[in-house]
């Protein structure tokens, strides 16, 4: 080879080495390649119900959005019909890239990152509901994220990968009539055109009226390109049992495989030959294959990392306490589903998302760790000495954007069936709302609002100043926020059969009219909400303000007690001496002589 090629051909790898290097730097701090790292541990939490688990015969699916930096407004997408030969154009959507107020919103700036791919339309587009990703479209197909890592070289962030997770979400929302044809989408489309550059690997709860969904996808490595004819992602989906339940903490849940089993399992044509031809996994072995063990291994257990991978078995402790699964299993080693000891409704799924290991093992509000206030926010873990000591990781944490909650109800028309349950920012101090799937628009309030600018028109800012008051004297003020809960998420309850139950009677005569009449339900009572939690800041703010308790009504104050235990701590740590007799007087001045 001459020395002008050789040259060449060093800087065509400097080149290519620069660009993977300047991808790979994409990665968000927080989505670390070593799973075992406290940081990963942030991510969302996604919990499946099936039909037969649950209380009221609906499948649900939740997404804790759990990130701290990322948009959380929300859209509604209209059906739409397609002329024959237009085209769909295909954007990179990153989960965690917002920007200034003033440059536009993410909803409005992402289709400055088109791929360059254009993919046939179909004749017609569902209408769906949106926010970070596609939540529930117009047929009751529904979904929850939840991120789970993959094996580091099979991270793919270069362009030749077209799909990052959120666009292929709202093309399952644009196309899908059941859960089963949105993994098919979604598959075809990550195996056909690439998966990655934003996301590594994923895991996407897809429910419809009758089916619940485990669906994993993973990138194939930096080195896939469409001309290879290679499938240019590997996935597989599981079923999970009509009578159980499950959830997705960060962590690959599918384990052992049975492809042809077809009502229980799909997957990609590369399932298995991928970690094969990877080493991830050896046929000679004798050991069955294991889809998570091959592309997401990630061992601990909830008491060998103190609680920081401990969701996994908390929730299957709160619903199936009877199996009496100890909290030092491996998480691998947890079963992929299980049937509750009693069936789920959607208030006992709100109740799930809003778990801080209250009275249970690894609370982080007991003792020191949670102040004077019991307050479990406070205790995240930290690094003393080059020591790191983790905090817990709870199923609710106070950097949520927001949590869904996707009810599907099949004995119902899908416009009426659909209801898709919202609370903005942390769920202990946030109000769920219910929209149904068959409005026509959103409120006002859900689609504007950044963390770095305070907006009074913004409903994810009216939950926040809510949380940020209760924080200041916890035990005392949640126990307000309670209330306020009760009573609004209590009238949603009590208004649902009722709205079913009218909007029915008017879908049956005049289906637009029926869609009408749930928009302005859903609307209207958000707008309740949002209104009555602004006021809700207010009042903790005046009732808990200098550390006193302020009483309008009585126009009385009173002090904010420290308790018993708290004041003893204060003692020893600061070898406080009490006060046992008064002082003694100060000397008498002693009279001048005369002179």
């Amino acid at each position: 080879m001459s020395s002008k090629r050789i040259l060449l051909l060093i800087g065509v790898l400097i080149t290519a080495f620069a660009l993977l290097s300047a991808f790979a730097n994409q990665a968000p701090d927080y989505e670390k390649e070593n799973l075992n790292s406290y940081e990963y541990w942030e991510g969302c939490t996604s919990i499946l119900v099936g039909k037969k688990a649950s209380a009221d015969g609906s499948t649900m699916t939740t997404h804790t959005c759990d990130c701290g930096m990322c948009d959380w407004t929300f859209r509604f997408v209209p059906a739409a019909d397609h002329k024959e030969g237009d085209v769909r154009k295909i954007y990179h959507v990153s989960q965690y890239r917002t920007w200034p107020p003033e440059q536009g919103l993410k909803w409005e700036k992402y289709k400055d990152d088109y791929t360059g791919l254009d993919i046939p339309q179909v004749p017609h587009t569902y209408a769906y509901i949106h926010g970070m990703f596609g939540y529930m479209n117009e047929n009751q197909v529904a979904l929850g994220e939840s991120t789970i890592g993959c094996q580091r070289k099979m991270r793919n962030q270069t362009p030749s990968a077209k799909f990052d997770l959120t666009m292929l979400t709202l093309m399952a929302m644009e196309r899908a009539k059941t859960a089963r044809e949105a993994i098919q989408i979604m598959g075809d489309l990550g195996t056909t055109y690439g998966y990655g550059f934003n996301d590594g690997g994923e895991m996407l709860a897809v429910s419809d009226p009758d089916e619940v969904w485990i669906f994993e996808i993973m990138p194939v490595g930096p080195l896939w390109a469409p001309e290879s004819k290679k499938p240019g992602a590997v996935w597989c989906a599981q079923r999970i049992p009509d009578d159980h339940v499950s959830v997705t903490p960060n962590e690959s849940r599918i384990g052992e495989i049975d492809l042809e089993n077809e009502d229980f399992f799909m997957a990609s044509s590369n399932a298995v030959s991928y970690a094969i031809e990877n080493g991830y996994y050896d046929p000679e072995s004798g050991e069955p294959f294991s889809w998570k063990k091959a592309y997401s291994p990630s061992q601990g257990s909830a008491l060998g990392s103190q609680g920081r991978r401990g969701r996994l078995w908390r929730f299957y402790n709160i619903v199936a306490p009877s199996l009496d699964l100890g909290p030092d299993t491996e998480s691998m080693d947890l079963p992929f589903s299980v049937k509750p000891d009693k069936k789920i409704s959607v208030q006992d799924v709100m109740s799930i998302t809003r778990d801080k290991y209250k009275g249970a093992l690894f609370d982080p509000s007991e003792g020191i760790k949670g102040g004077p206030f019991a307050n479990p926010n406070y205790f995240k873990g930290f690094e003393v000495d080059k020591q790191r000591y983790n905090g817990p990781r709870c199923i609710c944490v106070n950097n949520v954007e927001y949590t869904t909650i996707t009810q599907c109800r099949g004995w119902l028309p899908d416009p009426i069936g659909g209801i898709l349950w919202l609370s903005f920012g942390a769920q202990d101090t946030a109000c769920y709302m219910p929209l149904y799937c068959g409005l026509t628009e959103l409120p006002k309030s859900f689609q504007v609002g950044d963390h770095f600018v305070f907006n009074r028109d913004s409903a994810r800012w009216a939950s926040d100043y809510v949380d940020f008051h209760t924080q200041v004297a916890y035990s005392y003020a949640i126990e307000d926020v309670k209330k306020a809960q009760e009573k609004w998420e209590g009238i949603a309850f009590q208004n649902i059969p009722i709205i079913d139950e009218a909007a029915l009677k008017l879908f049956k005569e005049n289906p637009e009219k029926a869609r009408q009449f749930l928009t302005d339900f859903s609307v209207n009572h958000a707008d309740s909400v949002v209104n009555a939690w602004w006021k809700l800041g207010d009042d903790l703010l005046v009732k808990y303000n200098h550390f006193r308790i302020y009483n309008p009504e009585t126009r009385k104050i009173n002090r904010i007690q420290t308790p018993e235990w708290w004041n003893k701590a204060l003692i020893k740590l600061e070898d406080l001496k009490p006060i046992s007799t008064p002082p003694p007087p100060p000397p008498k001045k002693k009279k001048r002589e005369a002179a």
